[in-house]
């Protein structure tokens, strides 16, 4: 059901609809989500790298739970479902690790860009439309 009243359906026009009612908080969440999965995209050739010299590596392991994972909440952001509140929090919370990475990388500046990252991840997670949005079970 959308937030309009009508029954969501299974064309393309219910789909349009469904992502214009989508709450901005949930736009910037899978926008953080997108990017983060271009960014394991980007990196995956030297897990592969690592994976032909040992077929089991403690990166290549996390790099395909942090896939799974992140497939999976989005996943569950897009289908409305309950149990991805849960999941788009601790999606948003691996802004705290690119904080440290940036701050590493660039600095302070680049501190003040993750951190800013992060608040402006948490404070849209906050609205009450956005936890509305989750309201399938």
């Amino acid at each position: 059901m959308l937030p309009t009243g009508r029954p969501a359906t299974a064309t393309i026009r219910g789909v349009l609809d469904l992502l214009r009612s989508m709450p901005t908080g949930v736009r910037i969440l899978l926008v953080f989500g997108f990017l983060v999965l271009a960014v394991l995209a980007v990196s995956l050739p030297l897990v592969i790298e690592q994976a032909v010299e040992a077929p089991i590596s403690i990166v290549g392991i996390l790099w395909m739970l942090l896939l799974a994972y992140v497939v999976f909440t989005l996943t569950l952001i897009l289908q409305r479902k309950q149990a991805g509140w849960g999941l788009s929090v601790g999606l948003a919370s691996l802004s705290v690790p690119l904080a440290l990475v940036l701050w590493q990388g660039a600095g302070l500046i680049g501190a003040l860009v993750g951190a800013a990252i992060c608040g402006v991840l948490f404070i849209a997670l906050r609205a009450p439309t956005v936890r509305d949005w989750f309201n399938e079970i």
